[in-house]
C-alpha cells in the first residue's frame, strides 16, 4: 500500500540557513551559478528573511524509476506555475542502509515570483495575509491542505496510468474514518543513532508518548465496550501493537521486494520474446504502435 507523506519548510536566515547550502546539499553538488540562489540570497535583506521553500514527497515505491521522476518533475511544475517560482528539483534513491522504500523528491522554491526584470514580490505560503485577503485568496492553512491534495491527486492519477491499485489519502486518519493512533515520526538521525547501538531519549519519548497514547484509546473502547481493564494491560497492549506495526512493515517490504523482482523478471521474459518475435517475422510486418514504457522519457535520474 502506498503512504503519503509531503513535508513543507521554509529555509530561513533566522535559523541560520542559506538556499544556496540547501540547494548544493541536495543536489550533491557545489553551487557555482550565481542567478538563482545567490540571487535569492541577495534579494532578501532581513536577517530573519525566507530566502526559500521546500517541498519534500515521497514517491511511490510501487512505481518504477522513469515514473517516479515524471511524477516529481509533473509536481515540481505545477508549484512553478501555481506561484510563478523557479524550482530546483532533487530526485533521490533510497541510502544502502536505509529503508528501501524511501524514494522521494526535494522541490526548493524561490519565496519570490520570478519576473522579466529579476525576482519580484513575494508569493505562495510566503505572501502575507492581508496582500492573500486583498487578491481573493484562501489563508495560509487552506493553501497548505490544497498543495496536499493536489500531491495526492497527482500520485494517484500516476498509480492508475500504471495500472497499481495502490492510493494515497492526504486526509488525517480520522478523517479517513480509520479509528488508531498514527505511528510516531522518529527523526532518521536519532534512528541511525539506535542503528549505531546509542541511545536516543527522544526516541525513547515519542515511543512512550505514542503508547500512552494507545493506552488512552484503549482504556476509552474498553469504558464504551463496559469493559474491565487490568492497569498494565493498555500498557502491554501498545506495546504489542508498536511491534506488531514495526514486524508487519518489514514483511511488507520483503513481499514488495519479491514481487517488484517478480514483475521485473516478467517485463525481461516478454521482452526477450516480442525481440526473437520480431526478428524472425517479416520485413512486412511492422508494429502499429510503441509500448508504453517505450513512449515513456528515458531518464538517468541526473537531475
Amino acid at each position: 500500500m502506498a503512504y503519503f507523506y509531503m513535508q513543507i519548510s521554509s529555509i530561513t536566515r533566522g535559523t541560520g540557513r542559506r538556499a544556496t547550502a540547501a540547494a548544493a546539499y541536495r543536489s550533491g553538488d557545489r553551487i557555482r551559478d550565481e542567478r538563482l540562489w545567490n540571487s535569492a540570497e541577495h534579494e532578501e535583506k532581513r536577517h530573519n528573511s525566507r530566502v526559500a521553500r521546500e517541498y519534500q514527497v515521497t514517491l511511490p515505491v510501487e512505481l518504477d524509476a522513469v515514473r517516479r521522476v515524471a511524477l516529481a518533475r509533473a509536481f515540481a511544475r505545477e508549484i512553478a506555475e501555481r506561484y510563478r517560482v523557479a524550482v530546483d528539483l532533487a530526485v533521490h534513491e533510497p541510502r544502502p542502509d536505509g529503508d528501501p522504500r524511501n524514494f522521494h523528491a526535494h522541490l526548493l522554491a524561490t519565496t519570490r515570483e520570478i519576473t522579466p526584470t529579476g525576482l519580484g514580490a513575494k508569493t505562495g505560503l510566503d505572501m502575507n495575509w492581508r496582500e492573500r485577503r486583498r487578491r481573493g485568496l484562501p489563508d495560509h492553512r487552506q493553501e497548505f491542505i490544497n498543495i496536499r491534495e493536489r500531491w495526492a491527486t497527482l500520485t494517484n492519477d500516476a498509480l492508475r496510468e500504471a495500472n497499481i491499485d495502490a492510493r494515497i489519502d492526504h486526509r488525517s486518519l480520522a478523517a479517513q474514518g480509520i479509528d488508531r493512533e498514527p505511528l510516531p515520526a522518529i527523526p532518521l538521525n536519532h534512528l541511525k543513532m539506535e542503528q549505531r547501538g546509542l541511545h536516543s531519549d527522544l526516541a525513547e519519548r515519542l515511543r512512550a508518548e505514542y503508547r500512552e497514547r494507545v493506552a488512552r484509546r484503549l482504556e476509552r473502547q474498553a469504558a464504551r465496550d463496559g469493559l474491565e481493564v487490568a492497569p498494565r494491560e493498555p500498557q502491554a497492549a501498545a506495546s504489542a501493537a508498536l511491534s506488531s506495526a514495526v514486524s508487519t512493515d518489514v514483511e511488507e517490504i520483503r513481499r514488495r521486494a519479491r514481487q517488484a523482482w517478480l514483475q521485473l523478471r516478467s517485463k525481461e521474459q516478454q521482452t526477450s520474446t516480442q525481440s526473437s518475435d520480431r526478428s524472425q517475422g517479416s520485413d512486412r510486418e511492422t508494429p502499429e504502435h510503441d509500448s508504453a514504457a517505450a513512449r515513456l522519457p528515458q531518464d538517468d535520474l541526473g537531475l
